[in-house]
C-alpha cells in the first residue's frame, strides 16, 4: 500500500487523510438529501458499509486505498443517478411519520368536544342546527381521516413491496394528511364559534391548544412530505 502524509499533522500514515474519496462522496451525498434525520443517518450509514466493503475488496486485489474507494464510489453511481432514490426513501419515511402523527392528533378530539369534559361546556345548552351539523361533519371528516392514516401507515410499512403503492404512497399521503388539517381545524374554529356554549378564551384556548396547533404541525410535516415527493 502507498504510504501518504495526512494534511493536517504531517506525520506518514498508511491511510489518506480523513477527506478521502468516500468522505467527499458521502458528504455530497448528504447534502444533497433532506428528510427525517434518523433515516437519513441510516441510509448514510449503508452507503458508508457498501463502500468500505467495496474500497477494502479493491484494495484486496491490489490497488492503493484511494485508488480503491475511487472506484468504489464511482462503481456506486454518481450522485444524479443515486439521489433519487435515497429521496423516495426518505418521502416514504416522512409520509409514515405524517400519517402517524395525523393519527394521534385526530384520536384525542373526542376528548376536545366531549360535553362537560371543559369549563367553557359543562353548563347545559340547547343546541343549535348548524353546530349539530358541524358535529356530525366532523365525526364523519376525523373516522375518514383516521382510517386513511391507518391505511398510510400500513402502506409505507408492507405496502411498499407492490411498486403501484411505491409510486405514489409519499405524494397521496402528504396530500390526504394537508388537506384534512386544514378543513378539521376550520370545522373545530368555527364550531367554537357557534356553539351554543359561550365561545370564550377558554373555548378557542382548548380548541387552539388540541386542536389546531397539533393539526398545524401535521399539516407543516405533511407539506415537508409533498416537497420530498416531489423531489
Amino acid at each position: 500500500m502507498t504510504r501518504q502524509r495526512t494534511p493536517h499533522t504531517g506525520e506518514v500514515s498508511s491511510r489518506v487523510s480523513t477527506r478521502a474519496p468516500v468522505d467527499d462522496y458521502l458528504a455530497a451525498l448528504s447534502k444533497s438529501l433532506a428528510g427525517p434525520r434518523r433515516r437519513k443517518a441510516d441510509l448514510l450509514a449503508e452507503a458508508r458499509d457498501h463502500l468500505t466493503d467495496a474500497s477494502e475488496a479493491l484494495e484486496a486485489a491490489g490497488l492503493d486505498r484511494d485508488s480503491a474507494e475511487r472506484e468504489a464510489v464511482a462503481d456506486f453511481g454518481a450522485l444524479d443517478e443515486v439521489v433519487p432514490g435515497y429521496r423516495a426513501e426518505l418521502a416514504v419515511s416522512q409520509s409514515r411519520r405524517t400519517a402517524v402523527l395525523l393519527f394521534l392528533a385526530l384520536i384525542i378530539q373526542p376528548i376536545v368536544w366531549q360535553e362537560g369534559a371543559w369549563s367553557w361546556n359543562r353548563e347545559p345548552s340547547t343546541s343549535t342546527a348548524l353546530n349539530d351539523l358541524l358535529q356530525s361533519l366532523v365525526r364523519g371528516v376525523g373516522g375518514v381521516a383516521i382510517a386513511g392514516a391507518v391505511l398510510a401507515v400500513i402502506a409505507t410499512g408492507i405496502g411498499l413491496r407492490y411498486p403501484l403503492v411505491r409510486e405514489h404512497v409519499s405524494r397521496v399521503t402528504a396530500i390526504f394528511a394537508l388537506v384534512n388539517a386544514f378543513v378539521i381545524s376550520a370545522i373545530g374554529l368555527v364550531m367554537a364559534s357557534t356553539s351554543p356554549h359561550p365561545a370564550d378564551l377558554p373555548a378557542f384556548g382548548i380548541v387552539g391548544a388540541f386542536v389546531v396547533l397539533p393539526l398545524l404541525f401535521v399539516g407543516l410535516q405533511a407539506a415537508r412530505g409533498l416537497r420530498l415527493a416531489r423531489a
